[in-house]
């Protein structure tokens, strides 16, 4: 068995500063207002429209992310209806094989790091494998399933729209979201405040979160490979 922290992978495409100057154009077409574009004009504008909570016009932008999380997160990522997804199947995936190691790959609870509760989680994991391992003798990884963790690692790409993106984090930001979706969901807001500004600064976060706890951010090509510096 293999732990691991939570990471995001985001690529450097989707917060190039085009995004917002092809929101400014197409906003413009509301007003016939595009004789009013210029080199510096996209900011000041979709922060007007913003603040009038004329939101439908960010729409037209999307961004597409790569979360690693726990299958328990993963749940409630979904729940957010207008989007997209692509997950790690454990119907198609077999961990049993060569290919996976043969073991399963589970997110560290950061809340039980240092107290009697990890040894508690880390062992139901190490059962919970065994038996996958087992049952894999003899059924189909649909089947055997059946016995792993929420604690396990699931690669989910999502794809959501400016103003849902919005949405999302300013519900999985704040003080009453589960921590680990705020492990992953603070440190990504952080990264378009600076990178996309206009569109994120007003939406708060729980500040009280600990940043030893942040998720990774990895920048990528489009392909999610890590870019070097």
């Amino acid at each position: 068995m293999r732990i691991e922290k939570p990471r995001v992978l985001v690529p450097a495409s989707a917060l190039e500063r085009r995004v917002l100057q092809r929101l400014e154009r197409y906003a413009r077409v509301c007003y016939k207002s595009e004789d009013r574009m210029g080199e510096d004009t996209a900011e000041a504008f979709l922060k007007r429209l913003i603040r009038r909570g004329h939101e439908s016009v960010i729409e037209h932008e999307k961004i597409s992310v790569l979360m690693v999380v726990d299958r328990g997160i993963s749940h409630e990522i979904v729940r957010h209806r207008i989007g997209s997804y692509s997950q790690e199947s454990t119907r198609y995936c077999n961990y049993g094989q060569n290919r996976f190691g043969n073991e399963i790959v589970v997110i560290e609870p950061f809340f039980f790091c240092g107290k009697e509760a990890y040894r508690y989680w880390q062992e139901a994991c190490q059962v919970a494998e065994k038996n996958y391992l087992a049952l894999l003798q003899n059924c189909s990884p649909q089947e055997a399933r059946s016995v792993l963790p929420n604690s396990l690692k699931t690669e989910l790409v999502i794809t959501y729209n400016l103003r849902e993106w919005r949405h999302f984090l300013r519900l999985r930001c704040q003080s009453e979201a589960h921590p680990q979706i705020k492990q992953v969901a603070i440190p990504l807001l952080l990264l378009f405040k600076e990178k996309l500004s206009v569109l994120f600064a007003d939406i708060t976060y729980d500040q009280e979160f600990p940043r030893e706890h942040y998720a990774r951010v990895i920048i990528t090509d489009d392909f999610f490979q890590e870019l070097k510096a």
